[in-house]
Order: C-alpha cells, then structure tokens, then sequence
C-alpha cells in the first residue's frame, strides 16, 4: 500500500510539472483578454491647421483624426517594424526634406530591388479625393498605407507577421488603446494601423510660409523675374509673355488638379509601346495608356528628379520639356501639342522667369515642422 502511494505521488509530481513545461505556461501568463481597459481612452479630435487661404477640409468629421491616432500614426510611419528585416519604413521613401519624397529617381525596397516609379509627395493629400499613387490605384490614404507592406519590392513582409510584432510590444498595444479604445492586444489589425497612418499623412499640410503665400498677404513681394514667371504660369494677359499651360493640371492653391494626364514623355505610334501605361493599367482604357497623376508643385524645388520615372534631374531639364511640347504619342494632352504650336516663342529668360515663380512655392516651414520629423 505505501508503495502504491508513493508511486501516485510520483506520478502526480511528473503530471505537475508537465504542466508547467514550454508549451503549457501556467494559467496566470497567458494573455488575458481585456488586458487594456484599464488604460485611459479619451480620444481628444485633431485639428489639422490650414492657412487661410486654402480650401476647407472635407470628409473629416469629428473622432475621425485623433491627437492620439495621429501620434500612433506618426510612429507606425517611421517604425521599421514594417519591414520584413527590419530595416526599412514609410519614411524610407518620403523623407519630410523631400517634402516627402526620397528625392531618388525610383526607391528601392529592403531586398535591393529598384521599383519602377518616383515616390510622390504626400504633401497636401488631406485635400485629395482623386484616386491615389501616380496611377490611380488606391481610393483612399487607408487603402493605400495596406499596400507597401506586402509589397515584395518594398517592405517584403505581411500583415499577419507585422501584427503579431505590434501586438507583443511593449509600446505598441497601449499605443492603439488609446488611439482606437480597443479592449486588448488582440483587437489590433491591420485596418487599424493603416488608418492610424493615414491619420498622420492627413496633418501633412503646407505651413502657408512661402514666398508665393506671403505675396498673397502683401507680407512680401515678387521680384521682376518671378512676375513674369507668375504671368506665364496663369495666363495673364500679356503682348510678349506666352501662356506655359501650367495651371490647367498645376492650378488653385494646392498647384494641382490632382488628375491624370499624358504629358508627352513618350513618343509611341501605339499604346501598345509605353513602357508604363500608368491610368491605364487600372482603368483598363487604353484611352488612359501613359496618363499619370498630376503632382503638386508647392515645394516643387526640393522634389528633384521629376515626373513618374524620375527622368529629368532639374527644373530646368523639365521646363524644356514642356516649353518643346514633348513627344506624339496616341493619347497625348492637347495642351501639349498646343505648348509644341508655340514652342518657338519660348526663350531661355523665359525658362528663368518660370522657374524663379516655381521657387516662390518653397515652403522650408512644412519641411522642418517638428510634428512631421521622426518621433524616434
């Protein structure tokens, strides 16, 4: 008898500590769900702070954007925990001294693969409600921050493993409790952490410092050239200035459209021979082969190299381009063709004048914001 109890107890020792092996933690170290509530949610709204001059905001209403959700966006943006290796984030591309670009002619992901486009400027994109990237693809800044992720020429990773990072952090889940008032780690998804990123992207509003903005106060004023740079870009009536067609895609406040055109850049006899279609590799029109999304100028100097491909490597290389009225092609705009009519009137202190208005966009302000610099 006294052996068989000892051999229960045995038995019930082994039993013990099984329980307690790698695969069996003890109860109390499981994650518990609610593991959050007790942490303040008490969303505060953000206000996004636009000069007078511009446009109203449309579309935000109230807890749409969070000084929370913003603060947990900013983070995500420059984190590279998005990254397969982390080695690489958001910001790898759109650097805010770039005005948001990586001022390279195409970026290159974190296995060394070059993509095939410029990144664009985010400047401004609150205003947006076109669709987004140079060809169109997204609809929304949420739709659009679930895409480098997965991307195999950008960050390489996916959205499962990045949550699973987020989600054991030490950071992170308190981050998104206070962002989004979920009840524990669990509820973090990846539709979350693209809207807290979007939220971000949306207070990237210029400062309304610029020269060009600082006229329209009469807090400044135009030199000789960039007067008669601002006479070619709008049109302004004028016996020995020519109209540069700028601001048909380049026009309002924002200097863009945000709509998509061929600019000639390729001269093609089919449309069947862009390298790139652009539009039309999402519309599937091949009305829309070689269009592209009309950038903002605002900041425009400080976005070098340009267009899509990031061909030309100056200012002035792109304003030879226009003022040629650049290539033939099937689906060309017809202001171009109207811009190569005239090309001969077109001048180098022409050239000049043009850029020199450009120049007046500059806004260093947005570009050394501290709320838009790294939080790390």
């Amino acid at each position: 008898m006294k052996n068989k109890v000892l051999l229960f107890s045995f038995f019930s020792l082994l039993l013990f500590f099984g329980a307690c092996g790698p695969d069996n933690e003890p109860e109390d170290e499981m994650p518990v769900a609610g593991d959050l509530e007790n942490i303040e949610y008490n969303p505060q709204d953000f206000n996004i702070v636009v000069p007078d001059s511009f446009p109203t905001i449309l579309g935000i209403g109230a807890g749409d954007i969070t000084v929370d959700g913003v603060n947990l966006g900013r983070h995500l943006f420059y984190d590279p925990i998005l990254s397969e290796d982390l080695s690489q984030s958001c910001s790898s591309c759109h650097l805010p001294m770039g005005s948001f670009t990586d001022n390279l002619a195409v970026s290159t992901g974190i296995d060394g693969i070059a993509g095939k486009r410029s990144s664009m400027s985010l400047l401004n994109l609150v205003y947006n409600d076109q669709a987004l990237f140079w060809d169109g693809r997204s609809a929304t800044l949420e739709e659009q921050a679930l895409l480098p992720v997965e991307d195999v020429v950008e960050l390489h990773n996916t959205w499962p493993e990045v949550i699973d990072r987020l989600q054991n952090h030490d950071d992170y889940p308190e981050m998104f409790r206070k962002a989004y008032g979920i009840l524990d780690r669990s509820e973090i998804t990846k539709e979350l952490a693209a809207d807290a990123i979007a939220q971000f992207e949306k207070t990237l509003v210029s400062s309304g410092k610029s020269k060009y903005d600082r006229i329209l106060r009469g807090a400044s004023f135009y030199s000789d050239d960039e007067v008669a740079g601002r006479d070619m870009y709008f049109d302004k009536e004028s016996d020995d200035l020519p109209d540069a067609e700028c601001a048909h895609c380049h026009g309002g406040m924002l200097f863009t459209t945000d709509e998509f055109f061929n600019n000639g850049l390729d001269g093609v006899q089919s449309v069947l021979d862009f390298d790139d279609i652009g539009l039309g590799m999402v519309t599937q029109d091949t009305f829309d082969y070689g269009k592209f999304r009309a950038p903002t100028l605002r900041n425009i100097a400080n976005t070098a190299p340009y267009m899509h491909d990031g061909r030309f490597e100056t200012l002035e290389e792109v304003v030879d381009h226009y003022f040629s009225g650049g290539h033939l092609n099937p689906t060309i705009d017809p202001l171009m063709n109207d811009l190569r009519a005239k090309s001969g009137d077109f001048t180098e202190d022409h050239k000049r004048q043009l850029i020199a208005f450009l120049k007046t966009l500059n806004d260093p302000a947005f570009m050394e914001n501290p709320d838009y610099q790294s939080p790390f």
